[in-house]
Order: C-alpha cells, then structure tokens, then sequence
C-alpha cells in the first residue's frame, strides 16, 4: 500500500512547475546588507550626537553691560506721557462779539504778546467815540461849574448874596467834576473793551487748535469753555509724567535724574530731572503721580505723547573707569569669593569679581569685568571651570 502512495507523490513531483524568480529581487536580497549597514552607521552617529550634546549643560546667559556713570544706574521705569507744565492754555473772548479773523494757525509757535484772534470791533469803536464825547461834555460843564463857584464866592464876600447860594454853587461844582471822573472811568473801560477784541498770546507757546469758525458769534463764559477759541500749550516747559506704585516710591526722590523715551522716537533719549511728587496717593490704583521735566525739548515733543520714563541713580565707575552691570542672579559667593561664570567659545569660566552698588534686580562689578561678557544666570552650583556648555538663552 505504501508503495502505490510513494509513487504518487514523485508523479506528482514531476508535474510541478518551477517558478522563475521576480525581476530584481535577487539584486534587493543583494542590497539588504549594505543598506542595515549604512543604517546603523546613522544610528550609531545619532546616538554619538546625544552623547556629546547631553553631556553639556544647557546654561540661561546674560550680558554684562557697561554704561556711562554720568548718565546713571536706571533703577525704575514705567510708561507715561509728555506733558506741558502749564497743561493746555485755553484762550477766550472777554468780550462777545463776531469772529473776524484768525492771526495764527495751528501748529504756529507764538511769542508772549503777539495777536491771536481778531473780533469784530466796529461797536466797540463806536462806544470809545461815544465815551470820549461823555468826557468832553462833563469837562466843559465842570469849568462852568467852577467858574460859578469863584464868582459866587466873590458875591458873598461883598455880601451880595446869601451863604446858602453859594453852598449851592459849591455843591454844582463838585457834582460837575464827579460826573467828570465818571465819564473818564467809562472812557477806559470802552477802550478795555476794545482792546479785548484782540486776543493775544500770554506766553510762548504752540498753537494746538481753533475752537470756532470765523464768522460764529463768540460770548464769554457758557458751559465747558464755549468761549474759548483757541487753545494754545507752552513747550519751553514740558515733562514727564507717570505713575508710580507704592511700593516703588522708595526708589524716587525730587531731584532725581531720569530719561525720557517717546514711543514715536525711541532712538531719542532726553535727560530729565524729578520736579513735582503729587501730594496724594489714587486710592484705587495705589499709586504717586510723579513728574520729571524735560531739559532740553525740542520739536519732536509734543504734549499728549506716551513715553518710557526712566529713574536713574548715580553710581561711581570701576577701577576700569566703568560702570558695569551684571544680573543679580548672575553673581555667586559673597564678599571675597563673590564671583560668576562667564561663557567663552563654548565652554564657562570662573571669575571672580568684587562688587559694587546694589540696584534691585542689578549689581554692580567693579573688578573683574569690562562689560559686554556673556555671564551664566540662575543655579551655577553644578558647573565646572573650563566645562562645555550649550546656550539655553539669547547671548
């Protein structure tokens, strides 16, 4: 029975066909070996890199910063705005009456004295006419009086009249020059009101704007300055002036040096000095309005502008004649063994320094550093002299 079933199987043997092998896959068996190989050549460098890289520290750095003594140690700031020391300068009719002509323009920096605005004037003209006329009138009627008075005087000496007419006649007389110093009183206060049709600068200044059209009918007074036609701010005179919290008023004093920065300019800087601490803290913000003023303005201030203003302290320079800044966190030891680490080429080097004023988040280095080294900030315990580092922050 056995024999039957082995003969089967190699008739079935013999009729099985022989596949031929795909195209190309004998060359991708050859090609197995050298792409593994080539594979963990990668892995193997990769793994070398991690190596290398982990073993370095990621280190945070900051620089060392020089700045010029005179100029000071910034120990507070915050954002404000420019101010002028007179605020605005409203200017308004004291008298009403139409709006003639506009003599200066928005934007026109005016001296003290020159003229603004002009007003009709015609009525008022007519008024000085009319008071002058007053005045002659009452003039004339008082010599008459006082010419009466001298001829009734004489008469009563002669007893030629009685002494009640000649208390009359001293009574006309004194009425008359009364009436007199009432007709000059009025005269002026004519030529007053004729002159306030002219409004004039009360101090150098620039003119911010014209509050009405010419041709509108101005009175004085009303609600909220509807008077008023022009508006005028002096900036021989500007300032600084921000809010400070009252946490941080330890840190300002009057006289202080500061620097003011506008937004708009911020490559401009202006020295600056404390002028004026207001004498009550805002209950809600808990905080000192405090003014600086600007030592040498120019035309690139204007009133209203935000600006950066900075607190400054003086500071004496290093035995490099420098001023030199680093982090407080940057700084390691104290006293004789005070000292930080500074990065060089990749690698961090330990420095001694000794130090100088405290400015809060700053201190000062006095020797040791030149200024414009990277130092490492934050936890230096770990690190080694001359040990690979890599920046784990802007340089």
């Amino acid at each position: 029975m056995a024999e039957p079933q082995e003969q089967m199987r190699r008739n079935l043997a013999a009729l099985r066909l022989e596949r031929a092998p795909a195209p190309g896959t004998a060359r991708r068996r050859r090609r197995l070996p050298l792409v593994a190989a080539l594979a963990g050549l990668a892995l193997l460098a990769l793994a070398a890199a991690r190596l290398l890289t982990g073993g370095a520290p990621a280190v945070e750095v900051a620089a060392a910063i020089a700045v010029d003594p005179d100029t000071g140690v910034e120990v507070l700031s915050g954002a404000g705005y420019v101010v002028s020391a007179d605020r605005y300068i409203s200017i308004g009719v004291r008298v009403p009456g139409r709006i003639d002509r506009y003599l200066a323009e928005e934007g026109d920096h005016v001296k003290a004295g020159d003229p603004l605005v002009q007003l009709d004037s015609r009525d008022y003209a007519a008024a000085v006419e009319h008071a002058e006329a007053a005045l002659r009138y009452a003039e004339a009627n008082a010599d008459l009086k006082d010419r009466q008075l001298a001829r009734a005087r004489a008469l009563r000496t002669a007893g030629v009249i009685a002494q009640d007419e000649l208390d009359v006649r001293a009574a006309e007389a004194a009425v008359a020059r009364a009436a007199v110093r009432q007709a000059e009183a009025d005269l002026a206060q004519a030529r007053v009101n004729l002159e306030y049709t002219t409004l004039y600068a009360p101090r150098s200044g620039v003119i911010l704007a014209k509050l009405k059209e010419v041709g509108e009918i101005a009175v004085p007074g009303g609600f909220s300055g509807s008077g008023d036609l022009i508006r005028m701010a002096n900036l021989d005179d500007l300032r600084g002036q921000v809010d400070v919290t009252e946490s941080e008023l330890s840190k300002v004093h009057l006289g202080q040096r500061a620097q003011v920065v506008p937004d708009a300019y911020p490559d401009r800087r202006y020295s600056a000095h404390v002028v004026k601490l207001y004498p009550q803290i805002d209950r809600q913000k808990g905080t000192l309005r405090v003014e600086v003023q600007i030592e040498h303005p120019d035309d690139h201030l204007w009133p209203d502008m935000s600006a950066r203003i900075a607190f400054l302290e003086q500071a004496p320079a290093g035995a490099n004649g420098r001023l030199v800044l680093v982090p407080r966190r940057a700084v390691a030891g104290a006293g004789a063994d005070a000292h930080v680490w500074t990065v060089v080429d990749g690698a961090v080097h330990r420095t001694p320094v000794a130090l100088g004023a405290d400015f809060g988040e700053q201190v000062q280095v006095t020797t040791g550093l030149g200024g414009g080294e990277s130092v490492v900030v934050g936890d230096t315990s770990a690190l080694r002299d001359r040990q690979a580092v890599r920046l784990a922050g802007p340089r």
